[in-house]
């Protein structure tokens, strides 16, 4: 299994980004698919999640409002589009995927396949 980040890169303050994963999985609509982040010297910390289906979100507080989880079930694709982003969410972002539960997980602990991680760096 092989999960793809794509899209980090150098954005002004209150500039916006576009997140993808792309994952081999065989049965793609029956894994939940999260967005994780992990900044210099902290642990890593989740900030959105989507069910299976695409039918259930759930985001971190620090990101509610800003952000947006979606995923395509044909294309094997998750999605995090990121706007007005601040200095504070400078991090690696990772995509992670586990079978579909009966929650949103949203532990590091829970997940059982990472992406490589794509580098968000937001200036000041």
């Amino acid at each position: 299994v092989q999960l793809q980040a794509s899209g980090g890169g150098l954005v002004q303050a209150g500039g916006s980004l576009a997140l993808s994963c792309s994952a081999s999985l065989r049965t793609f609509s029956s894994y939940a698919m999260s967005w994780f982040r992990q900044a210099p010297g902290k642990e890593r910390e989740f900030v959105a999640v989507i069910s299976g289906s695409g039918g259930n979100t759930y985001y971190a507080d620090s990101v509610k409002g800003r952000s947006t989880i979606s995923r395509d079930n044909a294309k094997n694709t998750v999605y995090l589009q990121m706007n007005s982003l601040i200095p504070e969410d400078t991090a690696v972002y990772y995509c992670a995927a586990r079978v579909t539960t009966s929650r949103l997980n949203i532990t590091p602990r829970e997940y059982v396949y990472w992406g490589q991680g794509t580098l968000v760096t937001v200036s000041s």
